[in-house]
């Protein structure tokens, strides 16, 4: 059974492009380039792109756990990006990794899951709107996934707001939902933070693949994830400062809860002590046989605990 890719596509620079019947067959003359995508599944694909690449290329492309990076390489260069999850009933700090190889005249791409982004290339090329060169079709990846990253940030960025809102009311039930918040940051800032790195060399160099203007576009892009990520930082600070005042105020609850249970053991406490000093079984209890002793004894009380409880609200302890 032969390989199948999911797209694949000569693309020219006229700005039209054809459906590529024989992923084997040359690339034609009139083509600026072809584009190539697979599932990362497919049977015999690494030894395929090891036919035609190199090996470490085929490695790179079919590995199962990966990070943004890039690899230049003789004839080209090895690029890893990441998406947001977009996927229905999946998280999307859980990041979908696409992997290419970019040469001149040839981009190979690999996925596990569906990306978006791939997904809006792939429309752009059957609407007759392909990107017209290697450079500009990494550039509108790279557009395309900060694009659908921003109002996942943004989201992360207004539930810290609600929570600090909240937070000004009530403590309970807050930090389940921050800690939640706080692992999605972590999450996306584990893949956001290298994948700006990759932009920005890419911008810098281009590794002869990219003419100055795909080099400016690109570190335009570098730049909105720069910010992406300094806002993640951000959210992330934000939590740490407001858990600090969460526990702060749990704390604060808790002592003054102790000092009034304390202030109160402190009124009952003579209290306790003279009923039962008066409560011994023993001969000579004075009063035994006085019938007011009981309503004398009980004033006694009463005022022992008013005088108790007006020292110790002068020493504002409650």
């Amino acid at each position: 059974m032969s390989l199948l890719p999911i797209y694949a596509f000569d693309i020219d620079t006229e700005g039209s492009a054809a459906a590529v019947e024989d992923i084997n067959a040359p690339i034609p003359d009139s083509a600026a380039y072809r584009w190539l995508h697979f599932d990362l599944n497919s049977t015999g694909l690494r030894d395929w792109i090891e036919q035609r690449v190199d090996a470490v290329t085929a490695t790179s492309l079919t590995r199962q756990d990966t990070r943004p990076s890039l690899s230049p390489m003789d004839n080209g260069s090895i690029i890893i990006l990441r998406g947001v999850n977009l996927n229905p009933e999946s998280d999307p700090e859980d990041m979908v990794s696409v992997r290419l190889w970019v040469s001149e005249r040839l981009i190979i791409s690999t996925r596990l899951r569906k990306l978006m982004a791939i997904t809006a290339i792939r429309e752009q090329i059957e609407s007759g709107h392909p990107p017209r060169s290697p450079g500009e079709f990494i550039t509108r990846l790279a557009n395309g996934l900060t694009e659908r990253m921003d109002p996942v940030v943004a989201e992360l960025s207004d539930r810290i707001d609600a929570l600090e809102e909240e937070s000004v009311d009530r403590a309970a039930g807050l930090r389940s939902a921050l800690a939640d918040i706080r692992r999605t940051v972590i999450a996306l800032r584990r893949y956001v933070a290298p994948q700006r790195d990759v932009l920005y060399r890419l911008a810098s160099d281009g590794f002869g693949l990219f003419d100055r203007k795909i080099q400016l576009r690109l570190r335009e892009t570098s730049e909105q994830v720069t910010r992406l990520v300094e806002e993640l930082d951000a959210v992330r600070e934000r939590c740490g400062i407001l858990n600090d005042q969460l526990v702060d105020k749990r704390a604060e609850e808790m002592n003054t809860n102790m000092m009034v249970l304390s202030v109160v053991a402190a009124i009952f406490l003579p209290l306790g002590f003279l009923t039962g000093l008066l409560g011994i079984n023993v001969g000579g209890m004075p009063g035994a046989n006085f019938a007011w002793a009981f309503y004398i004894v009980c004033a006694l009380c009463v005022a022992i605990g008013l005088g108790l409880t007006w020292y110790f609200r002068a020493k504002k302890w409650f």
